[in-house]
């Protein structure tokens, strides 16, 4: 089997010996999904691996793909012109779960001043990662990435009006290895062809719902985590379709069970070692550390919207089904936004339990870090861990439980937009109020039944 990474001679060498004929051509848009194009490999080899060019609308929709207005990076009245899609050849490797395919993850330039587009995903995590570097740091981070599985298909479940959806178990199956090896014949080339893809996946399990599953991968730099993700994100629901069934990165598909969430793991790297471990420090916390764990938490709801983009994400926040409610941190304590984990070791690191499965990983690592390093840049001092069963603590302030909440937040966020620039935080709000306008719009279901005949 093909392992990744491929070179432009490794991939010259499988074109020649006609394994492979397709290269993706992939950016990552607003909402973290693949959009592209396919290139016979010969054109890629020519002139593709040095750049092609994109709609620059594919950085102002919603998630239905349409062209809200609000956005000053484009419009009608602009034009919708081309940005150029630059390939990242440390990206490119093998699809094997795609005949004949290779795929290359591309960074967005502009047309015309052949600068980085700013409000690009991939761009605003690579400036986070800069300014950590600038501090003396690289940063370490991994997802968790939770989903459901479904017994039919995508198609099936679309015609049939995602009416009485049926998960691929029947029952809770955290950790239950009888019921997760009935679904061994979508996980196990899940698993597989990802690590053939050069993605390091280090295990899968069942998690606490019926149907629902988790995909584990090992930590890597920011960029290359963030990437990971997006790759495995596609690849769940692209094999899971071509054996017949459906993946869902909804955080709350139905309000009778428990939510899906990507838990981000982080730390961060000095020269020397791990900058997030002092071997005589209370906990082997660092003072570094401290400091970045308490910006998490001094800025949890600036960043909100980066971690819950969606009406429906707000639906995952709930006591009593393992998603956060409040923000504070625990020594490995599930009831906490924050969880330290690996005290005692060099990989010592916090896991932030905030964010959904619907997230853009680029965006959520980018926030967290832009949180973080605020923390350390600003001095500031992390007060002592919370005990106990969080979800009842009164005193402790919440999460932002509405995107119109956590979109007013983003608004004003003088910590981001010192981070992130005026810009970005601009262009992420109006992409806020587009999702809250869009539902605001719709009569539901639940209107209708509640009261169509009682009110």
């Amino acid at each position: 089997m093909m392992t990744a990474n491929l070179t432009l001679d490794a991939l010259k060498g499988l074109a020649d010996q006609g394994e492979i004929d397709t290269v993706l051509v992939c950016l990552v848009d607003m909402q973290g999904r693949l959009m592209g194009k396919r290139f016979h490999v010969s054109n890629f080899l020519e002139s593709g691996h040095v750049e092609t060019h994109c709609c620059n609308y594919l950085f102002a929709t919603d998630i239905e793909m349409a062209t809200p207005d609000g956005y000053a990076s484009t419009s009608w009245e602009k034009g919708y012109g081309d940005y150029v899609m630059k390939p990242d050849l440390a990206t490119l490797r093998p699809v094997p779960w795609l005949e004949g395919t290779a795929i290359v993850l591309c960074d967005i330039i502009d047309h015309h001043t052949h600068e980085p587009v700013p409000h690009t995903p991939r761009q605003i995590l690579k400036e986070q990662i800069r300014r950590a570097q600038g501090l003396g740091f690289t940063p370490m981070m991994a997802t968790e990435l939770e989903f459901f599985l479904f017994e039919n298909s995508f198609d099936d479940i679309r015609r049939a009006g995602f009416r009485d959806l049926k998960p691929i178990s029947g029952y809770n199956e955290d950790y239950h290895i009888l019921q997760t090896s009935k679904e061994e014949h979508v996980m196990r080339p899940i698993r597989n062809l990802l690590v053939a893809a050069g993605v390091p996946v280090e295990n899968s399990k069942g998690e606490a719902e019926t149907g629902q599953a988790e995909l584990n991968i090992r930590y890597a730099e920011a960029l290359l985590c963030a990437d990971h993700h997006t790759l495995a994100k596609q690849a769940i629901k692209e094999i899971a379709d071509q054996r017949g069934h459906a993946a869902t990165f909804m955080p709350k598909w139905h309000h009778d069970k428990v939510g899906s969430a990507a838990h981000i793991h982080q730390s961060l790297m000095a020269s020397d070692g791990p900058a997030f471990y002092d071997g005589d420090a209370e906990l082997t916390m660092s003072g570094t550390m401290r400091s970045y764990v308490a910006g998490l938490l001094k800025y949890s709801a600036d960043i909100t919207f980066f971690l819950a983009p969606y009406v429906n994400s707000y639906k995952r926040f709930l006591p009593g089904t393992f998603a956060p409610t409040k923000i504070a941190w625990s020594i490995d304590n599930r009831t906490a936004g924050y969880r330290l984990v690996g005290d005692g070791t060099k990989g010592v690191r916090i896991e932030c339990r905030i964010p959904g499965s619907d997230i853009n990983p680029y965006l959520a690592c980018a926030a967290q870090l832009a949180a973080g390093l605020s923390g350390i840049e600003e001095g500031l001092t992390l007060d002592d861990p919370v005990t106990g069963d969080v979800y009842a603590m009164e005193e402790v302030p919440s999460i932002p439980h509405t995107l119109r909440a956590a979109t007013d937040i983003l608004r004003g966020s003088t910590m981001l937009r010192t981070a992130m620039g005026d810009w970005v935080v601009d262009h992420y709000t109006r992409a806020a109020e587009v999702e809250q306008e869009a539902f605001d719009a719709v009569v539901t279901d639940w209107e209708v039944a509640r009261g169509f005949e009682r009110a």
